[in-house]
């Protein structure tokens, strides 16, 4: 089962209604891919950090989950600079480094880090299955809902088929190596792993059937009041209106 740390904290973001993080996390999100000004993506970053420490996570599993875009970032750094158009900043031999492209990278790196934080932060402090349901108290296509919750549910169990039939290539002393041997054993490791989902997957739905099941998860979650709701709401909403005058009102 995928371990869902962060949503095991007490803080006082936890006890938020879920329904309303989901929506303020998708707010913010909109509100800062949209900003280019760096005054308005520096206060998205202050403040997607606040909301970590509310949530008292571990800054560092927060860094280390940062790790992966960060590497990516690094790449954008790497190339985009002497690849877009632009003022010349400054020149490394026959490289010119332009200041548009120094300003993008910028953004973007900026967006990225302060997006992840505060999905760590609001969307991550809360288990899979409450999302789901969460996004189906907002009247989301049911569809999607099902997808989600299915896909979590299952997808240990398909890493599990994974490691028995890698398992059953070992001791049967399979060992890979760079030859046509190699490709067409895990071509078929492949292939099995599909045949095995779609067979789970068959009876899974039978199983659904047979329990009454037609066409929708009923929830006996509750999400119950809270009166830190109203405060969060209005942070949000003030957070927001700073972002929103700080790169449209000049």
């Amino acid at each position: 089962m995928i371990r869902e740390s962060f949503a095991e904290g007490n803080s006082w973001i936890h006890g938020i209604d879920p329904r309303l993080r989901v929506i303020g996390a998708a707010a913010f999100a909109v509100v800062v891919a949209v900003s280019y000004d760096f005054t308005a993506l520096f206060i998205g970053l202050i403040l997607s950090l606040c909301m970590v420490l509310s949530a008292r996570l571990d800054i560092r599993a927060v860094a280390q989950r940062l790790l992966a875009p960060v590497i990516f970032l690094l790449l954008l750094w790497a190339v985009l600079p002497w690849s877009y158009e632009g003022d010349a900043l400054a020149a490394l031999g026959p490289v010119t480094i332009t200041r548009q492209g120094v300003t993008l990278c910028a953004q973007i790196s900026l967006k990225t880090v302060c997006l992840m934080v505060a999905f760590m932060a609001l969307v991550a402090t809360m288990t899979v299955d409450t999302l789901g349901h969460s996004l189906n108290r907002l009247r989301l296509p049911d569809k999607m809902v099902h997808l989600l919750l299915i896909t979590y549910r299952y997808l240990f169990v398909i890493e599990q088929e994974y490691q028995r039939l890698v398992r059953a290539m070992k001791i049967r002393n399979f060992h890979p190596k760079t030859n046509l041997h190699s490709y067409r054993t895990y071509a078929y490791l492949v292939g099995m792993l599909f045949v095995r989902a779609s067979e789970r997957a068959r009876r899974v739905h039978s199983a659904m059937i047979c329990r009454g099941f037609h066409g929708r998860f009923i929830s006996l979650r509750s999400f119950p009041r809270n009166p830190l709701n109203l405060v969060f709401g209005l942070g949000i909403i003030i957070s927001l209106a700073l972002l929103i005058m700080l790169e449209w009102v000049k």
